[in-house]
């Protein structure tokens, strides 16, 4: 496919723009064409069987019906459940509206269940009030939604492009004057000019990862993958309660709900592995998944959605309800499991995160009218923030915005050529590289950060971490590829997770507080703070392009709620909000330590000219410690030396534990003595001779007060001259000691080469300086207090009386191996002539 130049875009223009076919966007189309505007409606699918409504619906969680229930009574509810943190202007207009909506709806032909007086047949799941209302051909909604856009006098007003697909919002004079996107078949650029601008593309289903690891295995429909969400941000709009995230029950193993809020009224209940009722209601809160989750995660988990103890004209009443309106493959689920309701109760788990204004509190920020901050910019459905809004609220609030924005007519101006710009870049971007990482392999990684990161609990380290993984993926997202404008909408959706995600971890990281049960769970501030964050947290782009918040006081109740008592005031800026600092565990300078240090009995220090572990004479005198050696009580063996001499070998190894505290150590009638150290014997060698494979003599240790070890008489090596001389033998620090090119920083003085693991290249005692640790080959100095040849040492009095005589055998002076390869060169201990290339020669000790 060939990138489209920009001037060869499509132009459409429309009183109303209203962007997604869904709930919300539907019935936005339909008033604002009954109030006289021409419409276009834009969607990326088709709109017969888009939106969350696409599957079906099985009832209607918030009917205030009345006579049933009271609005003040509704929305006192939705206050308790979200925590005090609302508008309650917006939540009373869906429960005063929302009595005319279902009956609107039924003119249409949508069917809501009766009882035998003909009255709503509404139910209670609720803690108080009956707001439940069963639709017994749910799955008919979206068909029966569709055959109203297509009436005639519909027609001649709503213009629907279907598989067009917006990705930026146009704004132009301080409003919004249309959109950009392309076309998902053909790849035509496309820019619409407008008067008003309708979001509603529901939420972002596919934030986080389900546990099956499907990207498009969600909870939410897949194809909700937050465009509304990134395109308000970026038109300048105000999103608030983004930290508030939705997780829901489903079935394991999957993408469906539950639905014991439907079953509820019918005697199902979630119950433990114990059939015990952890929860005092099932309808979803924040509070209500945290119990879940905590249930499941103890030992009393699994839950169950317990349905094995209903009557059989329940269970059939229920399998005719879940298994064709919400899911209608859930029936085929469990038949492939062999499963039934009477024989096996529903095994329960969790989904994955998400933002969704209409089932938690997670949208873009509106007033009771559906306008954003963004003046002619509307938002409804579940991208709205309205806390708990449901069904009945999207078809409200898109109600409400169509009736609203039909007062305006089509943008008359020039469009913003950098904007359109923009969009262009954003969406042929990945046809410049079409080799580039593929769009699901960018997605999987992107969304495994948020599950890893973003998830509850929070915590300030994770949310920073997943701050710095976002930005990474910047360059990841940048370089995917694409070849066909399926792909090109594929690519662009990640963009529109990414931003999801980076809004979801800054709001999370700047509300200081666990608030709203398991939806903002902070591990490192656990406690609820009325004090300082009962405010709702708006965020919103600077014009830098930085993401900057506010704290806004929670306004005047509209019904009093005894629990919480808004104060109103003045909004607070928070600016920007940075991530802790996550690049080391702990302080760089310092190292932690598990526990103080233990006493010392033995000090030991290495002078100037001593040999110790950062190398030979010259280096900076250090101090060695030795551990604290107490013996047991009833040891013999009280030597605090570390070699011991052996005395009697135990006929069994014993396995110990180190000792505990002496507070805490259990008495013992009889202690149990030392295991003592096994002696290292040593083979017999030449006293005059080494053979050319052993390392060369160590230096011994200058100025050293220690104590030969008993019976180790050769251990004392000769006096040691004085630790302020250097032997004219010592190369100087700042240099090697032979021309070979390896020199050694003058503040790390050059190490005595020791020998190395056996290798194949390092098999026989050779170091060149082409190693990783910089060992040289040339010869190396005699050490202080040694002569070149080094004195034979005495046997060991405790190993034979006559020590073997050694192999009358010259030692070979030049070693090559392997033999005439060409392709490595054998450092030479002599200049000798070479002999027979035999190796290891005979009478060698092999190790």
């Amino acid at each position: 496919m060939e990138i489209p130049a920009l001037t060869d875009a499509e132009e459409l223009s429309c009183d109303v723009l209203v962007i997604g076919g869904g709930t919300a966007g539907t019935m936005a189309a339909l008033t604002a064409a009954e109030h006289g505007a021409d419409v276009l409606l834009l969607e990326k699918a088709h709109v017969r069987h888009s939106g969350a409504l696409a599957m079906g619906m099985d009832g209607v969680n918030n009917a205030v019906i009345p006579g049933r229930a009271e609005p003040d009574d509704y929305v006192a509810e939705i206050t308790r459940a979200n925590d005090g943190i609302v508008d309650q202007s917006t939540v009373r207009q869906t429960a005063t509206r929302g009595f005319a909506m279902v009956q609107r709806l039924e003119s249409y032909g949508v069917k809501f269940e009766k009882d035998e007086h003909g009255e709503y047949a509404v139910r209670q799941v609720h803690r108080s009030g009956s707001y439940v209302l069963p639709m017994p051909e749910g799955k008919d909604v979206k068909k029966v939604l569709y055959r109203q856009l297509r009436r005639r006098e519909m027609r001649e007003r709503i213009r629907i492009e279907n598989r067009v697909m917006p990705v930026r919002v146009l704004t132009a004079e301080g409003r919004a004057v249309g959109a950009a996107g392309f076309n998902t078949r053909t790849g035509q650029f496309v820019s619409v000019r407008a008067g008003a601008v309708i979001l509603a593309t529901g939420a972002c289903g596919r934030l986080g990862l389900p546990a099956s690891g499907y990207l498009y295995g969600t909870y939410e429909n897949p194809t909700n993958a937050g465009d509304g969400y990134a395109m308000a941000y970026h038109a300048g709009a105000e999103l608030t309660g983004i930290e508030c995230f939705q997780i829901n029950p489903l079935i394991k193993d999957y993408n469906g709900p539950a639905c014991a809020y439907v079953a509820n009224p019918f005697g199902g209940y979630q119950v433990n592995r114990h059939g015990e009722r952890f929860v005092d209601s099932d309808y979803w809160s924040g509070q209500m998944m945290a119990e879940f989750a905590a249930e499941v995660a103890s030992d009393r988990g699994p839950v169950y959605l317990k349905l094995s103890h209903l009557p059989e004209e329940s269970i059939t009443a229920l399998e005719s309800i879940l298994h064709t309106t919400e899911r209608p493959t859930r029936g085929t689920f469990h038949s492939g499991r062999g499963h039934d309701y009477r024989t096996h109760d529903i095994e329960m788990h969790i989904s994955e995160i998400g933002l969704c204004g209409g089932h938690s509190a997670s949208g873009v920020r509106v007033d009771e009218h559906a306008r954003t901050t963004v003046p002619r910019l509307y938002a409804a459905g579940d991208l709205a923030c309205v806390p708990h809004n449901y069904m009945i609220g999207a078809f409200v609030f898109g109600d409400l915005a169509g009736a609203d924005a039909s007062r305006f007519r089509a943008y008359e101006g020039e469009l913003p050529a950098g904007q359109l710009h923009e969009a262009h870049e954003l969406i042929y971007r990945p046809l410049r590289h079409p080799d580039g990482p593929p769009q699901p392999q960018v997605e999987y990684k992107l969304r495994r950060f948020v599950n890893d990161y973003v998830a509850p609990p929070k915590s300030g380290a994770r949310l920073s971490l997943a701050l710095e993984s976002f930005e990474r993926m910047r360059a990841d997202i940048a370089a995917m590829g694409a070849r066909t404008p399926h792909e090109l909408m594929r690519c662009a959706e990640v963009t529109f997770i990414r931003d999801c995600a980076e809004m979801a971890a800054r709001a999370s990281l700047a509300r200081t507080e666990s608030r709203w049960g398991l939806y903002h769970d902070r591990t490192d501030h656990p406690a609820r703070d009325d004090a300082s964050w009962f405010h709702h947290l708006d965020l919103h782009k600077s014009p830098s392009g930085s993401m900057e918040f506010t704290a806004r006081p929670v306004a005047p109740y509209l019904v009093p709620v005894d629990e919480f008592t808004p104060t109103g005031g003045a909004s607070r800026h928070l600016g920007e909000v940075h991530p802790e600092g996550v690049a080391t565990a702990g302080a760089r300078e310092t190292a932690p330590m598990a526990s103080p240090p233990e006493p010392l009995t033995t000090g030991i220090t290495d002078t100037p000219g001593s040999r110790g572990p950062q190398g030979p004479r010259g280096s900076p005198a250090r101090t060695r410690v030795a551990r604290a050696r107490s013996p047991r009580p009833g040891c013999s063996n009280s030597s605090p030396s570390r070699r011991k001499t052996p005395t009697s070998r135990p006929s069994h190894r014993t396995w110990r534990t180190p000792n505990p505290p002496s507070a805490e150590r259990p008495s013992r009638s009889s202690p149990k003595p030392c295991r003592p150290a096994r002696a290292r014997r040593s083979p017999p060698r030449s006293p005059t001779s080494t053979p050319p494979y052993a390392p060369p003599p160590r230096p011994p240790s200058v100025n050293s007060s220690r104590p030969s070890p008993p019976n180790r008489p050769w251990a004392n090596p000769s006096p040691a001259p004085s630790p302020t001389t250097i032997p004219s033998s010592v190369p100087p620090p700042s240099t090697c000691c032979e021309p070979c090119g390896w020199e050694t920083p003058a503040s790390s003085p050059p190490r005595w080469p020791t020998p190395r693991p056996r290798s194949a290249s390092k098999r026989y005692g050779h170091w060149s300086p082409s190693t990783r640790t910089g060992r040289c080959s040339s010869p190396r100095p005699t050490p202080p207090g040694r002569s070149a040849s080094p004195s034979p040492k005495p046997w060991p009095p405790w190993a034979r009386s006559t020590p073997p005589a050694p192999p009358q055998r010259t030692p070979p002076t030049t070693v090559s191996w392997p033999p005439s390869t060409g392709s490595r060169e054998t450092p030479t201990h002599s200049s000798a002539p070479p002999p027979s290339r035999r190796w290891p020669p005979p009478g060698a000790r092999r190790c």
